[in-house]
């Protein structure tokens, strides 16, 4: 068979040292072996995924688990053993940009269990961060990121977070076709990182996001074994956690944990793209209406608290860990009431997930790790919760599916108005995630926000306020209001360059929820506009 042909984008201006160190003949290579061999079933994986939802449609049908499947839920099967840096999974810090110098640097040098090192959510794709962003991981593996840096097996340890399959590397082409993001992050991270994490006991390991099913976890667990094979790691050595941010995966966990089941380092949940999943595939429909996120949804509604639920006992079942989603609570820089304030609502909110037998769970703000890990110690002391079976969770389809009550508030549909619009200006200008009201957004949040907006005016919602309908005009004079209060700032919109970049932003968001068809991730919509790809403001905000 004829070599891959491979064609890669020159190197972006002041991260020459990186292409050439990373971008190497043999790494290049190791890169288009996987994307050549797996070519024909990551098309068949993106073309089941329309199907699937096609069918749902057509037929009215919903979720279910399947019967095809049910010998291995029934089964007494468990997962294999994690190294021993995996057993206590207590802190991660979530959304970490490795692109993000300073940041990365700090979060290597806190007190966590692991770091969520994000090329999906809280990172922004474009040519200058994914190469600035893999040199800065290989450094920290090799010793060199910062002065007197520790060995990597003294440090909080990786978890790398390659992208998910709707994204495609722009800048690398094998055969003529854009390689998978997943597979170029994926590949380029463990062919300069794999051996020396594995001889530090400190690797590879990996999240795994927006995983549809079980088959998707099959092709993981292949490309795994390929890599390891070609490596010349033995099979196994790989360790991937998978979130759980799809309402399809919630009926499958057993399965995807069974295909992984040599690989696997259990399972994560969170609330944002999970329920955002909803509207994606079952958002045409008026009783899957989704109320208001800011004040009716949250962890302790029935669909989501029996999702945690079923994710814990279904991994302890399996000997596996299960952990949940980020806290994305950010606290002010000084002392005080409302410090205290936020810090007390976000340690209660996760010392519920602790009661209900999690093993551990991220935050943004490195200030709550200690706060975090004292909860630990007072309430599950031990590395991990294994012993919490839950026997007595019985959770069905129609716990699955239950949408909470409630309606639309005018301060929710405001919220969600600025949130997706500041997460499209945040990607013009190359970061993947910002600040807001006293938290960190990100595609997450983003994706429930604009998913909301599109569905309140698809389903003609009301606003609970004054039972005024949600139109695509009140939306429009809505953002319009929010732009004025928004350039009225003029720190960071005080340049014509600030300005047409945040009224870029606002199209792009009007774009987005009045389409017909809904567009399944509002990532792979930004990274395949024009707009996006050859933003002006990319390199300036490294």
């Amino acid at each position: 068979m004829a070599a891959p042909a491979i064609s890669l984008a020159n190197p972006p201006s002041g991260l020459e040292e990186a292409y050439n160190t990373l971008l190497t003949p043999p790494a290049l290579k190791f890169i288009s072996d996987i994307a050549s061999h797996f070519d024909q079933r990551v098309e068949q994986l993106l073309n089941e995924r329309i199907l699937k939802k096609a069918h749902l449609d057509e037929t009215r049908g919903l979720p279910d688990f399947s019967p095809e499947t049910s010998h291995i839920r029934a089964g007494s099967w468990k997962v294999d053993p994690v190294p021993r840096r995996l057993r206590n999974r207590h802190l991660d810090l979530g959304d970490v940009s490795p692109a993000n110098t300073t940041h990365f640097s700090l979060a290597l040098q806190s007190c966590a269990q692991g770091i969520q090192t994000d090329f999906d959510d809280g990172h922004c794709p474009t040519w200058q961060t994914q190469l600035g962003g893999m040199f800065n991981i290989y450094k920290a593996v090799h010793g060199t990121l910062y002065n007197k840096m520790p060995s990597i097996e003294m440090l909080p340890v990786l978890m790398l977070r390659p992208r998910a399959w709707n994204m495609v590397e722009h800048n690398m082409l094998v055969n003529g076709k854009e390689v998978p993001g997943p597979i170029f992050d994926f590949g380029l991270l463990m062919f300069h990182t794999a051996k020396i994490l594995h001889a530090k006991e400190s690797g590879p390991f990996f999240y795994l996001s927006k995983l549809e099913g079980y088959k998707e976890a099959r092709l993981w667990n292949d490309i795994f074994v390929f890599a390891e094979q070609k490596l010349g790691l033995r099979v196994g050595t790989i360790k991937a956690t998978v979130l759980i941010e799809n309402v399809f995966a919630a009926f499958e966990m057993h399965e995807i944990l069974y295909e992984l089941c040599t690989h696997s380092a259990g399972l994560n949940c969170g609330i944002w793209d999970y329920s955002a999943s909803f509207i994606n595939k079952l958002g045409n429909r008026p009783e899957f209406v989704l109320p208001d996120r800011s004040k009716y949804v949250n962890m302790q509604r029935h669909f989501l608290k029996s999702y945690m639920a079923l994710t814990i006992k279904t991994c302890h079942g399996r000997g596996c860990h299960a952990t949940g989603g980020m806290s994305a609570t950010l606290l002010p820089q000084k002392q005080g009431l409302e410090y205290d304030r936020l810090m007390d609502a976000a340690c209660k909110a996760k010392l519920v997930e602790i009661l209900a037998g999690a093993d551990g769970f991220m935050v943004y703000d490195v200030r709550l790790l200690k706060p975090m890990q004292q909860l630990f110690e007072m309430y599950a002391p031990s590395a991990n919760q294994y012993h919490v079976l839950r026997p007595d969770v019985k959770v069905t389809r129609d716990d699955l599916l239950m949408m909470p009550s409630g309606g639309v508030t005018l301060a929710g549909l405001k919220h969600n108005i600025a949130v997706a619009v500041l997460f499209i200006e945040s990607w013009l200008k190359g970061q993947g995630h910002f600040f807001y009201k006293g938290a960190i957004e990100d595609s997450a949040t983003a994706e429930i926000s604009r998913s909301q907006v599109w569905q309140w005016i698809r389903h003609r919602a009301r606003l609970e306020d004054n039972n005024q309908l949600i139109t695509f005009s009140l939306v429009k004079t809505l953002c319009l209001q929010f732009l004025d209060r928004q350039l009225q700032d003029n720190h960071n919109y005080g340049t014509t360059e600030q300005r047409k970049r945040l009224l870029m932003a606002a199209e792009i968001f009007r774009q987005l929820v009045t389409k017909s068809v809904f567009p399944e991730f509002i990532t792979t919509y930004l990274s395949l506009a024009n707009s996006f790809r050859v933003s002006p403001w990319h390199a300036s905000k490294l």
